[in-house]
């Protein structure tokens, strides 16, 4: 008889530790594996985009490099909310000042031309939320940092004999 009661307390024992702490390590695990694949998946992602905008024509608005940016999402649970654009992304263009050695905002007069040729182009992915499989215990979104890629430009896709960009 005694022999019954140890092993139903061995059961509890186990069901207490299966459920209070092996299921949520495990879960934990995967979704702070699945947040590392994202985080990784958003560098590469944020230099793909500055590589493509330091290939192709400036223009003013960034249009060319968001577009296609919001065409090439990485394969990512939530790539929905990058192509409908609940998730920014900025395109910004720079010159650098001779005189003073910094980076200031560029500006040209005609969009796609070999005269308007920046210097540094640089890629912000912002406002994205992590949104692991676990959301639908309830639990909120992680709100991931800026990804920011930095990149300098040396054609843009122009050909200077010729004067033709690449859009």
């Amino acid at each position: 008889m005694r022999r019954l009661r140890q092993r139903g307390q061995t059961l509890m024992e186990y069901i207490l530790l299966f459920t209070g702490v092996i299921v949520p390590l495990t879960f934990g695990l995967i979704a702070i594996a699945q947040m590392m694949w994202v985080w990784h998946s958003m560098v590469d992602y944020t230099q793909m985009g500055a590589r493509y905008a330091t290939t192709h024509c400036w223009q003013s608005d960034g249009q060319n490099v968001i577009g296609w940016m919001r065409q090439n999402v990485p394969p990512i649970p939530d790539q929905a909310s990058f192509r409908d654009g609940s998730v920014d992304i900025v395109v910004e263009y720079y010159k650098l000042n001779p005189d003073t050695r910094t980076l200031e905002a560029f500006s040209c007069d005609s969009d796609c031309s070999a005269q308007c040729v920046p210097d540094t182009v640089s890629v912000r992915i912002t406002n994205y939320e992590f949104r692991p499989f676990m959301a639908y215990l309830g639990l909120p979104p992680v709100q991931m940092p800026d990804f920011t890629t930095t990149m300098p430009v040396e054609s843009v896709g122009c050909d200077p004999d010729t004067g033709t960009c690449t859009p």
